[in-house]
């Protein structure tokens, strides 16, 4: 059998907070649950949102909480041969295409579109060429019809079915700014690292379909897939900095991983809040129930 390899991968466009908190304390607890190994990775590929030294108080607050990568972190940053490689194999595969439209453009089309009852999905403008426009982004173009349709079962959320035509359409490799699009780069890394399975945040789970899709144009394995429920501000908002997330007080670790392993449904016995050994301990054990009984 295939090692278990699992990842956290979080973007250093801030600190941590309760929602990237949970995200990496499923994935750390199905790693060693499964007796594997767990990586961490910075997903540091969008420099534009980047902010400096937030990759490393990434690092420092995931050790505070007891939680270090089995392996030296690697940043997406440092990576873009890799990503250049496996965009010149999906070109000579015929499958990439420039595409010359503005984000107005395609925001003025999918409009059009919604007014007549069809799909929201990007409409394949410069399919067939840019028509005189200079090539600003790089997509991959998808099938039609049934070869559209990925399905997967996600072992939290059940059985996933999208049609990639109708629901997104073509999708980014390379974006107007010249930067890798995400949906590429996660791909590459992940086969790149042979990560056997993959747990995060359900606001994730929409594009995991495109990467599935991705994986088989390059011929590389599928992951498992396992998304967990995202943490939500008082509006009903997924808690992130954009709405306003605070960054996690390393303080009192234990405070916080418990409300993080409540919001997972593990129940966990008095002892776990004595001591990280201890929270460890009953969580791993807390998790396989969990997961058994999914």
């Amino acid at each position: 059998m295939t090692r278990y390899r699992g990842r956290f991968a979080p973007s250093p466009t801030g600190p941590l907070h309760v929602g990237s908190l949970v995200s990496a304390l499923a994935s750390w607890l199905d790693a060693r649950a499964n007796r594997g190994t767990w990586l961490v990775r910075i997903e540091d590929i969008d420099g534009p949102r980047t902010v400096p030294g937030a990759a490393q108080h990434i690092l420092d607050t995931l050790t505070r909480f007891g939680m270090t990568a089995d392996e030296p972190p690697v940043w997406q940053s440092q990576r873009a041969a890799l990503y250049q490689q496996a965009f010149e194999r999906l070109q000579a595969t015929g499958l990439v295409y420039p595409c010359g439209c503005t984000r107005k453009e395609i925001a003025d089309s999918l409009v059009r579109t919604h007014a007549r009852h069809t799909t929201l999905a990007y409409p394949g403008t410069c399919r067939n060429g840019l028509n005189g426009k200079p090539a600003r982004a790089w997509r991959l173009r998808v099938p039609d019809g049934d070869a559209a349709i990925v399905t997967f079962d996600d072992r939290w959320q059940g059985r996933q079915v999208q049609n990639l035509a109708t629901e997104v359409g073509d999708f980014v490799l390379r974006r107007a700014d010249d930067q890798w699009a995400y949906q590429l780069a996660v791909v590459v890394d992940d086969a790149d690292q042979g990560i056997t399975h993959i747990v995060r945040g359900a606001d994730l789970l929409d594009s995991t379909a495109r990467q599935i899709y991705l994986q088989r144009c390059l011929g590389v394995a599928t992951p498992s897939y396992l998304h967990v429920p995202v943490v939500t501000n008082a509006d009903g908002e997924k808690l992130s900095k954009q709405t306003g997330a605070a960054a996690l007080d390393a303080s009192e670790p234990l405070v916080t991983l418990n409300r993080a392993a409540r919001h997972l449904g593990l129940k966990l016995g008095e002892a776990a809040a004595t001591s990280l050994d201890a929270f460890y301990t009953e969580a791993v054990a807390a998790w396989s129930d969990r997961i058994r009984r999914q």
